[in-house]
């Protein structure tokens, strides 16, 4: 019996074969097609759910993460919004950004300048921590006031020996005394030409950290010796100085050397003993010599009655030289050697010096009053004087 085939779209007898291949053909393409959807959705959502964990990782290490890092992100905006406003004079990146708590806004400007960011800041407080001053050996203190306080207990606290019938004496009234340290302004003003700020591979901040902590270091060495304490630090020679055997509070003692404006032509190191042993016992374990270099060149000559140098260097890198056991501070601001000049001070000068100082650092731009150059008008607040006048003895070069 013979089958009958449908006919085509044409006319033509077409074997149902190949109608159902055509068919699985497209039922096979289009699941395919679906499949390959599929697949692209399944590795779309993959990707997702993996850049959620990694959100999710990086903000709980941000929460983990050292204070130390924290730092450097806060402070690196305002290290870079620096750079600009003192290549270019432009403040807008500085308006709003706070550094430790502070806002640094538009109106500081008008006050004195911006905050310098805590790297350059850090640098320059290096450079005078590292610097032949008091600073090296003082008390340093930083406050947010415009003056320091240091209260002084004159009373000596009783004490004894006591048993279970006998009555303790009552301690008296405490004799306060209270030292108070102004801050003074201290400024500096260093200038560059706009051509040498507009160089992309000038380190303005390199520079002006350098030249700001110079101008501040010779300044402060200057005043915490020889300093009025009108409008600067109180320097130590400042004050009244009488003999160490009528000394009393609120003056400086001193040890003379026997001939005007030179040690002792037969015994010379008899003053630097004498000087050692009139400083209290509780202030010699952490007492420093205190002498310019020209003062230093003439004591190292010296030497004890068996022949041996009063005078020894530093045996590491970095570690002063000593007298008697002692470090020596070499500040070229003390007096030279002459009649009745005080060239060697020495004592606990941590005890006996006190600088007290705004950790704040400011700079203001003026492009306008030193065309073509550029003036960087820096400025801090730094106060110091004596705050214990038993803690510094000082070496008199006459008879009286």
């Amino acid at each position: 019996m013979t089958e009958t085939l449908p006919k085509s779209s044409g006319g033509s007898l077409v074997p149902n074969g190949a109608a159902v291949t055509t068919e699985v053909k497209t039922a096979l393409a289009g699941f395919l097609n679906e499949f390959s959807q599929f697949q692209d959705d399944i590795t779309t959502r993959f990707a997702k759910q993996e850049e959620r964990i990694s959100m999710l990782n990086t903000k709980t290490m941000t929460h983990l993460r050292p204070a130390l890092s924290a730092e450097v992100e806060t402070g690196a905006p305002h290290k870079k919004a620096m750079g600009v406003y003192l290549r270019t004079g432009d403040d807008d990146a500085l308006r709003g950004i706070e550094l430790e708590g502070k806002a640094l806004n538009t109106a500081v400007n008008a006050e004195g300048g911006y905050l310098v960011d805590p790297q350059t800041a850090e640098m320059i407080q290096g450079v005078l921590r590292g610097s032949s001053s008091l600073r090296a050996i003082s008390n340093v203190v930083n406050v947010e006031a415009t003056s320091f306080d240091v209260l002084v207990d004159h009373t000596d606290i009783g004490a004894g020996w006591a048993d279970e019938t006998t009555t303790t004496a009552e301690t008296g009234t405490p004799a306060i005394e209270r030292i108070t340290i102004p801050l003074n302004e201290l400024s500096a003003l260093p200038k560059a030409s706009q051509r040498l700020l507009d160089d992309t591979a000038f380190d303005i901040e390199g520079w002006l950290a350098s030249r700001i902590a110079d101008k501040f270091s010779r300044a402060e060495a200057n005043a915490f010796i020889m300093g009025d304490g009108i409008d600067k630090p109180t320097g130590v020679l400042t004050h009244t100085t009488v003999d160490n055997d009528s000394w009393s509070w609120g003056n400086l003692g001193y040890v003379v050397t026997g001939t005007a404006g030179d040690f002792d032509g037969t015994n010379p190191a008899d003053a630097i003993v004498d000087l050692v042993y009139s400083l209290g016992a509780q202030y010699r374990s952490n007492a420093t010599f205190v002498m310019n270099s020209k003062t230093a060149g003439a004591v190292r000559k010296m030497k004890d009655a068996d022949g041996r140098f009063l005078w020894s260097d530093g045996l590491a890198a970095g570690e002063p030289a000593r007298l008697m056991g002692y470090p020596v501070l070499i500040a070229e601001d003390m007096p030279d050697i002459a009649a009745d000049a005080v060239a060697i001070a020495f004592g606990d000068f941590g005890a006996g010096y006190t600088i007290a100082e705004r950790p704040d650092l400011r700079v203001l731009r003026d492009p306008f009053s030193a065309k073509p150059h550029v003036l960087f008008y820096a400025t801090k607040r730094v106060g110091g004087d004596v705050s214990d006048f038993a803690a510094i003895k000082l070496l008199k070069f006459g008879t009286s």
